[in-house]
């Protein structure tokens, strides 16, 4: 008799199908191999389904008999024998189940590579499994509703709800943009065809971001500088176009360094940007990417964080990892993750995506890296209520892939794997390739697939890192380190010419951490600041940090050498403006 599994998911799971859905599977014919299938019946728990184990060498027969006993919606075959045997029996499967089929019954068919060939030629399954396809694209596949008469289901196209839909597998995203339109319209469709990422973030070059509205400011020599050249809505729609296959992944890209609500509209109209990615403090003159002063392009942003907040779409806000990338101390990191998160809610986002770069800079130990982003989750986690919401996005530091492909991919591996404590609702891949060139799609889909195992491996059951007594020490002092700087930063408002703000949804004290005025001076006055910014025309690039043998960067006294707190830094601030 068919066994039931007892193990029932649904009421777990919101994406589920519901208790009523039944799957029956088994091994066909003479084929007694059933670890595939017993996979398969696990994985369809945990969408949500009830499982019908027929167990091995089931006839044609059983399977019939089953369905109909237990009104199942779906009906799922292995076979991994000879191929052409195979390819005997599925057809007189097809044939026997060709009632099922035609009042609705979906058909999954499981098996080595060679059966799968035969088993796609019949045209009878909707789905054909050939063991290249990872868990999370199983699981996936099992939690899509499916229409009679549609080829494939379309996944969630809207950020939160492929969130939700994908639990508990993170949804992928990763970078890509050549140099050409036409190569990258091409790479867009192979990587949705592969079914690996759920959001591809388009590279756009330079005059793209800068000068998309303004073609007397492009340059010939630049085109395809850093990505790829778009220089028409065309070409966006272009680009969106050729997402539409495979498991149709979302699309985004930069927020831009001029005409930001103008590319913000056109970002919606075209490619249906899956969420915006804003700074505060960057994409302007002082980092040389654009034509705004450092105080105007807060504003700006912080207009375009209304803009999309409005329209309930979701922001990240990538502005710690600006500051890691340049050496700034973790406290620093932490404070402008609180920034970040604050300004998002002061200006209307509802769903905020905190992102975590870890390895910036590439000389911090994983322990105190880790640490780190906890603290930045402490630090944050009190802003969420009712009407804003914080998801987790992690990555790997850019700047921290060695140049050996062999090496760069196990780098990413182990990063993931470390990023995985934090329980990410998005991971954000780093292409292995990024210290050499820019990735293309064979490699954003090897990155992909690497990614997707270690992600499976640590949802198995990985060791709770977050409880290391000298991880929880270090977020600590960080987050109470961090609380300095940010009263410093407040402090400022009485001291500097300051535009009044709107009314916002956050505590009151909290008010200067919003204001234009008061958050250019925490850079011009070096309460936040970086190695790398030396000689900038807004920032003092005074600080100087090191990584200490635990791991963790600090500023350090620029005489001494010596290892120094907040408070004693900015002192040293105060002391050298006054003298």
């Amino acid at each position: 008799m068919p066994t039931s599994s007892k193990k029932n998911m649904a009421s777990k799971n919101p994406a589920s199908p519901g208790p009523e859905k039944v799957v029956v599977a088994g091994a066909l014919g003479e084929c007694v191999h059933v670890a595939g299938v017993m996979n398969f019946l696990r994985l369809a728990e945990e969408a949500g389904w009830k499982t019908v184990f027929l167990g091995p060498a089931a006839p044609v027969e059983r399977f019939i008999s089953a369905a109909q006993e237990h009104n199942a919606a779906l009906v799922g075959v292995s076979y991994r024998l000879t191929p052409e045997t195979g390819e005997r029996l599925l057809g007189n499967f097809a044939e026997a189940a060709d009632e099922l089929h035609a009042k609705g019954v979906r058909f999954f068919f499981g098996g080595t590579p060679p059966v799968a060939e035969k088993a796609r030629k019949l045209g009878f399954f909707e789905e054909v499994f050939d063991g290249s396809m990872s868990s999370d694209s199983v699981l996936t596949r099992l939690k899509s509703e499916f229409t009679p008469g549609q080829v494939k289901p379309v996944p969630p196209q809207r950020t939160m709800d492929r969130i939700r839909w994908k639990t508990p597998y993170p949804l992928l995203r990763h970078h890509f943009g050549l140099p050409t339109l036409e190569t990258t319209i091409t790479g867009i469709a192979r990587i949705a065809e592969a079914g690996t990422l759920d959001v591809i973030s388009l590279g756009v070059d330079q005059d793209a971001q800068a000068n998309f509205f303004h073609p007397e400011r492009q340059t010939r020599r630049a085109r395809g500088a850093g990505g790829v050249p778009v220089r028409s809505a065309e070409d966006y729609a272009a680009l969106y176009q050729a997402s539409r296959t495979g498991n149709y992944p979302m699309l985004r890209t930069y927020s831009g360094t001029d005409d930001f609500l103008e590319l913000a509209a056109m970002y919606i109209d075209t490619i249906r940007i899956a969420w915006a990615a804003i700074p505060l403090f960057w994409f302007n003159r002082m980092d040389g990417r654009g034509p705004w002063d450092l105080e105007g392009s807060i504003r700006e942003h912080q207009k375009v964080l209304r803009f999309y907040g409005e329209r309930d779409i979701p922001v990240e806000l990538n502005e710690p990892h600006h500051w890691g990338m340049r050496d700034a101390p973790d406290v620093l990191f932490v404070v402008s993750a609180y920034l970040s998160a604050l300004n998002a809610r002061a200006f209307g986002v509802r769903d905020y995506i905190a992102q975590f770069m870890f390895n910036s800079p590439p000389g911090l130990s994983d322990a105190m890296d880790l640490a780190k982003m906890l603290a930045c989750l402490n630090i944050i986690k009190p802003l969420e209520n009712d009407t804003f919401h914080i998801w987790r996005q992690t990555r790997t530091g850019l700047l921290s892939f060695p140049l050996n492909m062999e090496a760069a991919r196990g780098h990413l591996a182990a990063s993931t794997y470390l990023q995985m404590a934090l329980k990410p609702n998005i991971v954000h891949i780093v292409g292995f390739s990024e210290a050499d060139h820019a990735a293309t799609p064979d490699e954003v889909i090897a990155a992909g697939n690497l990614v997707q195992r270690v992600i499976e491996n640590a949802l198995r059951g990985s060791p709770n890192l977050l409880a290391d007594p000298a991880l929880q020490e270090r977020a600590e002092e960080l987050t109470a380190e961090a609380q300095v700087t940010l009263q410093a930063i407040r402090e400022l408002a009485p001291l500097v010419s300051t535009v009044p703000t709107e009314e916002a949804d956050i505590d009151p004290a909290d008010q200067p951490l919003i204001n234009p005025a008061v958050l250019s001076a925490a850079v011009t006055r070096g309460i936040l600041d970086a190695p790398h910014l030396v000689n900038n025309p807004y920032a003092r690039g005074k600080i100087h940090t090191t990584c200490d043998g635990r791991g963790a960067c600090l500023a350090v006294n620029p005489d001494s050498g010596e290892t120094w707190c907040e408070a004693e830094r900015i002192a040293s601030l105060e002391t050298t403006q006054t003298t």
